[in-house]
């Protein structure tokens, strides 16, 4: 299977420090894949090089095998790069029913397929459609996550990209989270088993999550929760000064592993 997203050899700078020095990477349609590392190690510049928020100097970066490194931050969204930063960047003035529309109006879905939208978002995070008229900036960290992961998915990508989706989230809320990010990466589910996905989320409250619509959904995730990573993600990379030190299936991230590249 092609890949749908390959970086190769990427180099970024901020200012005039190198931080990217030949970064290579791939996922999949179906896959979730951790970016793991120390840090200031180039994780979240890694991202950011992906959606267009700091430029590449070197390297190219390739979605659904068109190359898409030269291209502004609204094309590749609009391409299908949906993007939750850390800090969840939510409207905290708006209603959460604002906040979601913001998702949907800025891809101009309207009508059925708005709907059929929401009610994904709603299947996974019934919480959310409580909460409606309440603003963002009242929510609990969890529900926050949950808004913020609910908007990008309206917004319909291709690749998910989550940076410290479980941030200052309860390590029991980590476990519910976890288990809905392996439902969300198989093919589009049936609305029963949407259904189950949504009791077995029931209250919570913080995701990490993307639901293909048709298409497969690729999940990249930067994550410090290394229990998280290893319960829902297929593959890992681990980086280190700015380069991918070690990678392979999530069963080969051993304490070992561990040890060496991502413990301070």
């Amino acid at each position: 299977m092609s890949a749908l997203l390959q970086l190769s050899g990427i180099e970024t700078y901020i200012g005039g420090s190198r931080i990217l020095r030949g970064v290579d990477l791939e996922i999949h349609p179906g896959e979730v894949v951790a970016l793991m590392g120390r840090n200031g190690v180039g994780k979240t510049t890694t991202l950011r090089s992906v959606t267009g928020v700091l430029p590449v100097r070197a390297g190219s970066i390739t979605l659904a095998g068109q190359p898409i490194e030269k291209l502004p931050m609204d094309v590749r969204a609009r391409a299908g790069i949906g993007y939750v930063p850390q800090g969840r960047d939510i409207f905290p003035h708006l209603t959460v029913e604002e906040n979601l529309q913001i998702g949907l109006v800025v891809h101009g879905r309207k009508g059925a397929e708005a709907k059929a939208g929401l009610d994904r978002v709603f299947g996974l995070f019934p919480v959310l459609k409580e909460m409606l008229s309440r603003k963002g900036g009242v929510l609990s960290g969890g529900q926050q996550q949950q808004l913020a992961i609910g908007r990008a998915l309206l917004t319909n990508p291709k690749l998910l990209i989550l940076d410290e989706p479980t941030e200052g989230i309860q390590p029991s809320i980590i476990d519910q989270i976890g288990d809905t990010l392996k439902k969300l990466k198989a093919p589009r589910a049936p609305a029963a088993a949407l259904d189950e996905a949504a009791r077995a989320v029931a209250e919570i409250k913080n995701a990490v999550q993307q639901l293909k619509q048709e298409h497969s959904l690729a999940i990249l995730l930067v994550e410090q929760f290394v229990d998280f990573c290893r319960e829902v993600a297929d593959r890992y990379y681990a980086m280190d000064r700015g380069v991918v030190v070690i990678s392979g299936p999530i069963a080969t991230l051993t304490d070992e592993v561990v040890k060496e590249h991502l413990q301070v």
